[in-house]
């Protein structure tokens, strides 16, 4: 466990800027860090689109949109402070998008596992989370990704920012 290194879960909703907010505010002008703002992919389901064409569409839309999301999130904890050479972002996609080019992709079954297969391979000591607005009820009967790192992290400081 590298407690320099720390891996963002982003997916580009305010709890997760506020994440990327909280990390910048706790890092920036102290020693130095390896930060990772990751997104994992999570296409739309092909059933909600009338044809194939209007479902890539959309898949092609909303990677974009991440990026675009990714690279703000860099921006902003540059701007925070933080030299350049020590943020980088990661998308990884999923197994099951239509535009899918990498060799590395993510099965989607649990972003949690996701990210938390990505801070083992990376070597971080540090998962930062933003929790998602649920109520007790809702976070029992649906979970959450916070919930779920919290539970499963092993060897890990996890970040839960509300």
């Amino acid at each position: 466990m590298n407690t320099e290194k720390i891996l963002i879960a982003f997916d580009g909703s305010e709890n997760s800027l506020r994440a990327v907010a909280y990390t910048a505010a706790m890092t920036g002008g102290g020693p130095e860090h390896r930060i990772t703002v990751a997104a994992i992919e999570r296409p739309p389901d092909r059933d909600m689109y009338a044809d194939d064409a209007s479902w890539k569409a959309e898949c092609a839309r909303r990677v974009e949109a991440m990026h675009k999301a990714l690279e703000d999130a860099r921006t902003g904890l540059v701007e925070a402070g933080l030299p350049g050479d020590w943020v980088e972002t990661r998308f990884v996609e999923s197994c099951r998008s239509p535009l899918r080019e990498a060799t590395e992709c993510s099965i989607g079954t649990s972003i949690a596992l996701e990210i938390l297969r990505l801070a083992e391979e990376g070597g971080f000591g540090t998962v930062v989370v933003g929790r998602r607005g649920m109520s007790r009820q809702e976070e029992f009967l649906f979970g959450s990704v916070s919930t779920k790192i919290i539970q499963a992290a092993k060897g890990l400081a996890v970040w839960v920012v509300a």
